[in-house]
């Protein structure tokens, strides 16, 4: 902590203390408001986690299709330069 005295001239003037504050033997790691939210959210409904990870399996956990990949890539054809512009040319 600071320490502040008071000079004549009106002015403060701050000086360290001898020796620094010990921290408290029972101190408490510091824990932000999103992260109380959801320790609390997850205390309230103990199946969140594993709805989360049902959901998840929906979308996101499969298996893929190389085969049907490569299919739609050998598929996609080249778009032209310009999209809107009438085709002159034959494609080749």
């Amino acid at each position: 902590m600071l320490e502040a005295a008071v000079v004549a001239a009106g002015k403060l003037r701050f000086s360290l203390p001898c020796t620094p504050a010990a921290m408290p033997f029972f101190w408490k790691p510091y824990t932000s408001d999103v992260t109380n939210f959801i320790e609390d959210m997850k205390a309230k409904k103990p199946t969140l986690e594993e709805e989360q990870r049902a959901g998840r399996a929906l979308l996101w956990d499969r298996a893929l299709d190389r085969q049907a990949q490569a299919d739609w890539r050998d598929a996609n054809v080249a778009q032209q330069p310009y999209v809107y512009q009438t085709q002159t040319t034959p494609a080749k």
